[in-house]
Parts: C-alpha cells; structure tokens; sequence
C-alpha cells in the first residue's frame, strides 16, 4: 500500500499541481532517499539506500517524520468530521468527494437531551454530535441504533437517526 509522507508541524501533502510541487513539499529525509535513485554505481546506490533509510527511521523515531497510509488517513479524517480544524493540508483535499467523506455512518453509544430538548449523541467512535435545530424526532433514539450523519448547506450538518427525517447537528468534540 502506498504511504504517506508527513513531517509533523508542516503541511507537507496539499494536492500539489505539478511533479515540481511534490518535490518541493516533500520532506528533506524522503528526498534524499529517493535521490538515491540516480546513483548509477551500484555500491554506491545500495550505501545510499542503507544509510537514508536509517535517516528515515531515525526522523520516525524522534517523530520528525510521520509515515501514514490511506488507511490511516481515512480512519483519521472519519474521527475529525464535523470538526473545525485550521487548514494544515495534512489530511487531504477537504472536498465532499474525497475518500468518501461527505457523510459518515455509525451507531449511536450514548444519548440524552439538554435543557432545551436537543439530542446529544455519542457515535461509538467517541464523536459527539448536538441538535442545533428545534426539530423533533417521531420515533425516541436508542443506544445502538444508525446514525448517519452528512455534509449540508453552509457548514452545517445534518443526522438521520434510525432512517428518521433529519434533524441538524453540529459536532461537539
């Protein structure tokens, strides 16, 4: 599976427009190992590779360098949705399409209303999500039911609760 590159505190992934815009947003470990490459000497090139990849696990180590594959990234982003973040460009494009992020899909953990009637929802995942409309639903939530939850119009979300209509929602951590 194809990794990912990070190094922690830089916004080293953005969907770069050209070959020349991932070099340069690669970060100086990556690039001298895959500098590597071009040494047509065969001795040379392997004590190259030997003593990059030791600079590579070295940076890992000290968390200079943070290697993340697709799959990671997609648990991470599906954990972060319905947050705001600032715009690191460290999980990828933020659009609706991407990795399948426009909506997530869980289960109901734990549920109870405020004093003004709204639902607050724990996903098993941990996330929680608060009614922010006035909406009510026909049917009382139990722990352990669907949820789905998706992107809506200007930043806001809506939550369908056990195929319920929608009611909108916003993330609370």
């Amino acid at each position: 599976m194809r990794a990912i590159f990070l190094v922690a505190a830089v916004a080293a992934l953005a969907a770069p427009a050209s070959a020349k815009d991932v070099k340069e947003s690669r970060p100086e470990a990556l690039k001298r190992l895959s500098d590597c490459r071009s040494i047509t000497d065969q001795m040379a090139r392997l004590a190259c590779y030997d003593r990059e990849v030791a600079a590579v696990d070295a940076a890992e180590a000290r968390k200079d360098l943070v290697v993340v594959d697709r799959e990671q990234l997609r648990k991470t982003r599906r954990t972060l949705f319905g947050l705001t973040l600032p715009d690191l460009s460290i999980f990828g494009d933020d659009s609706p399409d991407d990795e399948g992020m426009s909506h997530i899909e869980g289960r109901i953990r734990r549920l109870a209303q405020n004093a003004y009637g709204k639902w607050i929802f724990e996903l098993e995942d941990g996330a929680r999500w608060i009614q922010t409309d006035t909406r009510a639903l026909s049917i009382t939530p139990q722990p352990g039911q669907p949820i789905v939850i998706r992107k809506a119009a200007m930043g806001s979300y809506l939550a369908n609760v056990n195929k319920q209509n929608a009611i909108r929602m916003k993330r609370a951590r």
